[in-house]
């Protein structure tokens, strides 16, 4: 009969030295886990404002803001186009409207991001 492992089996590599935790690293990971298991009634603060359910994060520069918006619009911009021509008449003319606003914000916003000086490279 043949084995298909040799034997006796190949040994491992110690991987002890990436298992290991130290205790108080340990009681952070359990301290966490049964907050968040035995009190799951405990109130919650939002972090926005009533009613606001989506919200920009904090820190973001205005670089990758305009970025983002133009990338967003240029989205807006080709499903607009694609809704308008599988239309006829004045829904037709209102979809290029729409379109043509998309574009509008677009320059907007890609001209904010002409205007907007590159970062210095640090020193």
């Amino acid at each position: 009969m043949v084995k298909n492992t040799p034997n006796p089996p190949r040994k491992a590599e110690d991987l002890s030295a990436y298992t290991r935790l130290d205790s108080a690293e340990r009681r952070e990971a359990a301290d966490r886990a049964l907050d968040i298991h035995l009190s799951p009634n405990k109130p919650v603060k939002p972090d926005t404002q009533d009613g606001q359910i989506f919200t920009v994060a904090e820190g973001l520069n205005t670089e990758s803001i305009l970025t983002t918006l133009s990338e967003t619009l240029a989205s807006a911009n080709a499903m607009a186009n694609d809704l308008a021509f599988d239309l006829e008449g004045s829904r037709r003319h209102v979809a290029l409207g729409l379109q043509q606003l998309i574009e509008l914000g677009t320059l907007l916003a890609n001209r904010a991001l002409d205007d907007i000086e590159p970062p210095q490279p640090p020193r």
